[in-house]
């Protein structure tokens, strides 16, 4: 009874660690933006196996490219206090297992994908795989301050992914959410970077406030929140969404122009994690704003 125990505990130990190297909150969220890119293609609801498997399918494609990613990082990581608990750095997780999973879920992912919803959604989400996990990872991210508006093409794909796979093509609709994702990615990562500035001087990467510092991040964070603002509104323009998605929306605009606006004035390590906190929150009620007002106007 005791060693059925110790191997129980030892099993979870280790499931654990793996679903670390997944980032589960960020794919929850990439699932989410897919999940209202379906919703959104469709007038109806959309076809419930079809829904089931893209949304699975772009998950464990979107967990591969995070272990990936952890895999690429491990050194990286471990200079780093918010990520040197991480299975890889910690020395709890080898290498090889994080290599195995990550070609592991990905492989299912871009299989499912491909056979049992189409290959326009595989072959993009293989676009996405390698856009983030070799692109942005390998050569935008040690590279250049602006690897994150460079590199955010490949975080903005997941709404458009999720078009594809309920329609088998790429709608101008479709490009709108993936242009409003593109241009949220700069402002929370930023602000992100910003009360972390040491952390990414430690390890090396040239982040923009490492670069050039707070009040040159903080300008460009204002800058891509107007931006941003006016992206969001696009969708109400071309007769996408109406009434009740632009309400929300100015709401949300407002708020984070708010946010990036103090942040500019009168920067504080506080701020900045206000303004990052809210970015995250900023895009869940965005898109349900979008989904809401979809479902209401039908």
């Amino acid at each position: 009874m005791t060693t059925m125990t110790l191997n129980w505990t030892s099993l979870r130990s280790r499931g654990h660690e793996y679903l670390s190297l997944c980032k589960p909150k960020v794919v929850t969220l990439i699932v989410f933006t897919a999940m209202v890119g379906m919703a959104l293609a469709t007038p109806g609801l959309p076809d419930a196996g079809l829904f089931i498997v893209a949304s699975l399918g772009i998950a464990l494609a979107a967990a591969g490219a995070a272990a990936f990613n952890c895999l690429v990082e491990r050194r990286i990581d471990a200079r780093m206090k918010r990520t040197r608990w991480r299975p890889l750095p910690g020395g709890r997780v080898s290498a090889l297992e994080a290599l195995l999973l990550a070609a592991g879920l990905a492989t299912l992912g871009l299989c499912l994908l491909y056979f049992y919803v189409n290959p326009l959604t595989a072959w993009l989400t293989f676009a996405t795989f390698i856009g983030y996990a070799v692109i942005y990872t390998v050569l935008l991210k040690p590279a250049t301050p602006q690897n994150i508006v460079i590199g955010g093409a490949s975080g903005a794909m997941p709404p458009l992914l999720g078009w594809a796979a309920m329609t088998g093509a790429i709608g101008h609709d479709a490009l709108l959410l993936f242009l409003i994702v593109f241009a949220w990615t700069p402002p929370h990562f930023w602000s992100l970077a910003l009360y972390r500035k040491d952390d990414y001087a430690r390890a090396g990467l040239p982040m923009l406030p490492v670069t050039h510092g707070e009040w040159y991040t903080c300008l460009h964070i204002l800058f891509y929140t107007v931006m941003l603002a006016a992206v969001t509104l696009l969708p109400v323009a071309t007769g996408m969404s109406g009434g009740l998605y632009a309400l929300v929306a100015v709401w949300l605009d407002t708020v984070f122009i708010g946010h990036a606006w103090r942040l500019w004035r009168d920067y504080s390590e506080a701020r900045a994690r206000r303004a990052f906190a809210w970015s995250i929150s900023y895009l869940g009620l965005l898109f349900a704003a979008l989904l809401l007002d979809h479902w209401l106007g039908r």
